[in-house]
């Protein structure tokens, strides 16, 4: 085992022996220290990947990816609360409000820290992450404090609140908590299960209403809403058919005609999806039929199948700087979306789009642990769906 991972476990286990004002501190602390340098294993000639042993899912880096959210789930500031007052009885401070999911700055970011523990805690069962994962979520989800959560919610003024990015991500720890359930009996399925009734809810009645899709490359992405909400739908212990074909008649009337999208113009300066890939990544789960598939595919993104297409990742000047940090971010939603294209393909196209995947990876791995809390509070998720999404392609 590596030194840093060691060192984390043992900071870990420290932190709960510390007084209030210490544990502040621990909180606010450096984590630089926990930054593994992943090793670069391009051949310098042909930039082939010699050996890809630093996109492996190991349990040491799953570890030190889910020591962030470990970190900062319980961090309450800095703290973006997108709130629409009412008036002065509604301001509060954001663990008042959110009881959960307060901490890591912002409320999509805490729900879905929140799935990688959950992911990270079912990737290695009977482990020392496992274990400390169990005793936040067994702090974290109670029937009091869930009640609170969909209080805010309910509030009229709140019924846009999160819509749709951190509703996906919502129903994405929901999808994982269900899965859980089955596996170690766990009850936190059970007690969130009224916040994310109360989302899906919402959702059903909101997308009857939109006529067009949003095409961004950030939080309001239609796309990537519906491709997390349908992985949900489909979940056992869920099976909403009501929802799943709700989100596929739509994802169907706003894409299936799509031609020629414009990827040589992404990414947008402060873009964490690619409106192209996600578009790809939702229609991968909707079109059924492998040749509908693949003909949608060569209409709506021809360069995909020309061998001597590049794709550039996004480059990162400041990471301190909360936007700009964002290309990070479409690193990873790149990739993720670029090995399901791979899975569903296979052969010669499914590899090239795998080693392009692995491109983008590589170019923002070093800057996930260790970095400024601009990116750091919510890389890890992008990172941690992006390898699992990789770990499922066989070709």
């Amino acid at each position: 085992m590596k030194l840093w991972l060691i060192a984390f476990l043992v900071i870990f286990r420290q932190s709960s022996c510390l007084d209030e004002n210490e544990k502040d501190n621990f909180k606010l602390m450096d984590w630089s220290h926990l930054q593994q340098i992943q090793h670069d294993l391009k051949d310098a000639n042909t930039g082939h990947v010699a050996d890809d042993d630093d996109l492996d899912l190991d349990y040491e880096t799953v570890a030190r990816i889910a020591s962030l959210p470990l970190h900062c789930h319980s961090v309450e500031y800095p703290n973006k609360l997108n709130q629409v007052l009412q008036d002065e009885t509604e301001l509060h401070s954001p663990s008042e409000l959110h009881p959960i999911f307060f901490g890591c700055f912002d409320w999509h970011s805490s729900v879905h820290g929140h799935w990688l523990l959950a992911r990270a805690a079912a990737l290695f069962p009977d482990t020392e992450l496992a274990g400390n994962v169990t005793k936040v979520f067994n702090e974290q989800f109670t029937e009091e404090k869930v009640e609170q959560e969909l209080k805010y919610f309910q509030r009229k003024a709140a019924s846009a609140f999160e819509r749709t990015y951190g509703w996906a991500w919502l129903v994405k720890l929901q999808e994982e908590l269900e899965k859980s359930s089955l596996e170690t009996g766990s009850r936190w399925n059970v007690i969130l299960r009224p916040l994310s009734a109360h989302i899906v809810s919402t959702w059903k009645t909101f997308l009857p209403k939109l006529v067009y899709p949003v095409r961004v490359g950030e939080h309001a992405n239609t796309a990537f809403g519906l491709a997390l909400a349908l992985d949900y739908a489909r979940t056992i212990g869920v099976q909403d058919e009501a929802f799943e074909n709700l989100i596929a008649f739509n994802s169907t009337e706003f894409y299936q005609a799509d031609k020629l999208c414009p990827i040589n113009y992404e990414p947008s300066g402060y873009d964490f999806l690619s409106p192209c890939l996600q578009e790809a990544d939702l229609m991968v789960r909707v079109i059924q039929d492998e040749d509908e598939f693949r003909g949608w595919l060569e209409t709506f993104l021809p360069q995909l199948f020309d061998p001597e297409f590049v794709l550039q990742p996004g480059e990162v000047v400041d990471r301190t700087d909360g936007k700009l940090v964002h290309l990070d971010g479409v690193n990873f939603s790149r990739a993720w979306a670029l090995y399901g294209l791979a899975k569903r393909l296979g052969g010669e196209d499914g590899r090239r789009l795998m080693e392009m995947g692995d491109t983008h990876v590589r170019t923002s791995i070093d800057n996930v642990v260790g970095s400024d809390y601009a990116g750091s509070h919510w890389l890890a998720t992008f990172l941690l769906y992006a390898l699992e999404k990789r770990a499922e392609v066989q070709i």
